[in-house]
């Protein structure tokens, strides 16, 4: 008989691509999956599933959180792939070598970004490739400037080198900047169609939550997505689109039947998270997404404070642009509408995962585990699939576990496609990302006020055939996490 290198033995396989959902046995050689099968099979290691799940590893397409501290958090929540794809990099080929050099415990990614690339061709700053955090400098006036016609040309021309390097489609921050010409929005659609990688795209406000936009942001999104033929991802359709869900939903919808692709992604939580600098946080501003339009809607997260005046608001923004804050979308009592953002139609699950935050005065070692309880990020870093399987199959039934499954694995990996064709799946040939899980105890456990405290029930994950997590234990020298890269 063959001998794998490790055997889950006897438990509940679901592959949603293949629609199987049985009792299986999955042998695993190197880092592939090389048998799955009814007949029991022989391991080095085995590792007895019965009475659990099995699925293929998760895999997160809108993950902020790049550091090994947040990766291993993520790896807890049943994630072995996590991507950076809204906001991306520049350059890439510096984010690779340097997560390359590190070593990380999950698979990981970046798009070009649009916005580093702005910055740098509008507004001379240099370009961190992944050694600043993603949502600095979103305030920067390069933001909202217009960009000439060569400078456009420019920007078009370096973020074609970034393709060409790798990334795995285009960022685009386009909320963080409602005042670009919406043909620099064409241009880089088409550059994106040209190249045959997504656009992931966090939309402009909506009219209604800003008369005076431009353009309407989901109208502009799927009218670009049927006029250039690009495939554009609406990044966090939920918290773009605030009150005003179903409408946008019917636009997507629309756009689809007639063709064109555009592809969503939702997190289940009521408060979004983002550099205080941003033009999301400018006081006459906080009405685009906050729930009150009010100073008090907002967390600085540094201090945990809620911020109490617009003259404390405007001095956060002022001496920490590039720190970290929430801002209530809306209360998570509102039980049901978390579990309709679970179940939202023809979304995939995506956290939005956050970098760790340190208070003034703590320092962190981006090595040590668990991190230091005084270490803040949203609760969604840690806690987004796990809420995801305990909200909508175990206490609504609002989704099949086969159905949630789907949104955390094939469905997000079908996305990019070609790329990703051997994760998300349990079939022979394909990649070893797998996670073996309690269904009945999978929970988040993060809060706003414990905000990196693990998620638990996933019992085993595997990365590329290595545990990382076994026994529910995190495995801290675990570093078996490789470059996702075109």
């Amino acid at each position: 008989m063959t001998t794998y290198d490790v055997v889950i033995r006897g438990g509940r396989v679901i592959d949603p691509e293949t629609g199987l959902d049985a009792v299986r046995h999955v042998g695993v050689t190197g880092d592939r999956i090389a048998a799955v099968s009814e007949a029991d099979l022989v391991g080095r290691r085995t590792i007895d599933a019965h009475g659990l799940v099995v699925v293929p590893g998760f895999v997160d397409l809108h993950s902020h959180a790049q550091g090994v501290g947040e990766a291993r958090l993520q790896a807890l929540d049943g994630v072995t792939t996590a991507l950076e794809l809204e906001a991306g990099t520049a350059p890439v080929a510096a984010a690779y070598a340097r997560a390359a050099a590190e070593g990380r415990p999950i698979n990981y990614g970046w798009s070009a970004s649009w916005a580093w690339v702005r910055r740098h061709v509008v507004g001379g700053a240099p370009l961190p490739g992944g050694a600043g955090g993603p949502l600095d400098d979103l305030g920067s006036p390069a933001m909202h400037s217009a960009a000439s016609p060569r400078q456009t040309a420019t920007m078009l021309d370096l973020l074609a080198r970034e393709l060409a390097d790798g990334a795995l489609g285009i960022g685009v921050l386009l909320g963080y900047a409602p005042a670009t010409d919406p043909a620099e929005m064409v241009a880089v659609a088409r550059l994106a169609a040209g190249a045959g990688v997504p656009a992931f795209t966090h939309a402009r406000p909506l009219v209604e939550q800003d008369p005076h936009v431009v353009v309407d942001g989901a109208e502009e999104l799927t009218r670009i997505a049927g006029q250039t033929g690009a495939h554009l991802h609406y990044c966090h359709i939920n918290s773009t689109s605030t009150r005003h869900l179903d409408r946008v939903l019917a636009l997507v919808d629309a756009i689809r039947a007639e063709g064109a692709r555009v592809t969503a992604e939702a997190y289940p939580y009521g408060y979004g998270m983002t550099s205080i600098g941003s033009d999301y946080f400018r006081p006459d501003r906080l009405h685009v997404l906050g729930a009150t339009g009010t100073p008090s809607d907002v967390v600085y997260a540094r201090t945990g404070e809620t911020v109490s005046s617009v003259e404390r608001l405007l001095e956060l923004r002022a001496s920490d642009p590039a720190g970290l804050a929430f801002i209530r979308v809306f209360d998570e009592g509102d039980t049901d509408r978390i579990a309709r953002l679970c179940a939202l139609p023809g979304a995939v699950v995506a956290s939005d995962a956050v970098p760790f935050v340190v208070p003034d005065g703590q320092t962190l070692d981006a090595w040590r585990w668990p991190p230091p309880a005084y270490v803040r990020t949203h609760p969604r870093t840690a806690g987004t699939f796990a809420r995801t399987l305990r909200v909508a199959v175990r206490e609504t039934g609002l989704l099949s576990l086969p159905e949630a499954v789907a949104r955390c694995t094939v469905e997000p990996a079908r996305i990019l496609g070609g790329v990703l064709a051997r994760k998300g799946r349990i079939q022979v040939g394909c990649d070893a990302d797998l996670v073996v899980l309690d269904v009945d105890r999978v929970t988040d456990t993060a809060t706003y006020q414990a905000s990196v405290s693990p998620s638990r029930g996933f019992v085993h994950v595997l990365v590329n055939g290595e545990p990382v997590v076994s026994n529910g234990v995190l495995q801290e020298s675990a570093l078996p996490g490789r470059p996702v890269r075109t």
